[in-house]
């Protein structure tokens, strides 16, 4: 007896609004986190550069604790553990429906699904994405910096209009890569309930028994997904000024003493 797929079972009906809501959901969460996370690292940034010590421990603690603990374990902190600890009435307040924290597709984004997940994927790229930066910083000659204090620019003025640019430039490929990462580890979010794609491709499973026509198309959206947040990065990133070719120094020399060879005969 042979086995088809049955596509219709995941492209119609709940299936497929499940399927659209998990991505419009995973793709929500994604932008969210990514912003986030990028006004943390150039807060983290400015503390590291700004000459403190604790500014400096802090940020070396901050990168040591959320690069060496899983995500998933993070989630589950912030979800469980912090989520709990807050002040029963807000808590109520946020669980409370809100027709106004409605985005496009009908995700709501007051909730303590998203906030948790939103909260712990910014708190864990920030730490990665800060030292993609910092190698791009790296790279950057100590003599922009130097000339940045000579015109008497402050450590922030400095940061934002010297080292900054140059630094996002360098290092742009792996901080794409970062981002990229972030969309995908939102499926870890499915570990606290949230409702984004792999949570709602799995839902599939226990509705109708199509898992594979289900996870299929997920694998499909998320490889659909991260080939266009990959273009979309490529394209509106910062590009490197195209390098002119020079003549060797030794060549030129070399054209030099021929002519100067040449008007002596």
């Amino acid at each position: 007896m042979s086995w088809h797929p049955d596509w219709a079972g995941v492209l119609t009906g709940q299936p497929l609004q499940w399927i659209i809501s998990g991505f419009l959901t995973t793709l929500y969460v994604s932008v969210v986190s990514s912003l986030l996370a990028s006004g943390l690292v150039v807060l983290l940034l400015a503390l590291r550069l700004g000459g403190q010590r604790v500014g400096r421990a802090f940020v070396a603690a901050y990168v040591s604790i959320f690069r060496n603990t899983p995500l998933l374990v993070q989630l589950f902190f912030w979800y469980f553990a912090a989520y709990g600890a807050l002040p029963q009435r807000w808590r109520f307040y946020i669980g409370d429906n809100h027709p106004w924290a409605t985005l496009p597709g009908n995700v709501a984004w007051l909730t303590p699904e998203f906030l948790c997940a939103a909260w712990g994927l910014t708190l864990f790229t920030a730490a990665f994405l800060l030292e993609e930066v910092q190698s791009g910083l790296n790279a950057i000659p100590k003599g922009q910096s130097e000339a940045a204090i000579s015109q008497g620019f402050s450590d922030w003025q400095r940061l934002r209009s010297v080292l900054l640019p140059q630094a996002v430039t360098n290092a742009w490929q792996p901080i794409a890569g970062q981002y990229l990462n972030l969309m995908k580890l939102s499926s870890l979010a499915t570990g606290i309930g949230f409702s984004e794609l792999t949570y709602q491709v799995s839902q599939i499973e226990s509705y109708n028994a199509h898992a594979f026509e289900g996870f299929a198309v997920g694998t499909g959206l998320y490889l659909l997904l991260g080939l266009i947040l990959g273009g979309l990065l490529t394209w509106l990133g910062p590009k490197r000024p195209a390098k002119k070719r020079q003549q060797p120094r030794i060549a030129g020399l070399t054209q030099e003493a021929s002519a100067e060879g040449h008007h002596g005969v």
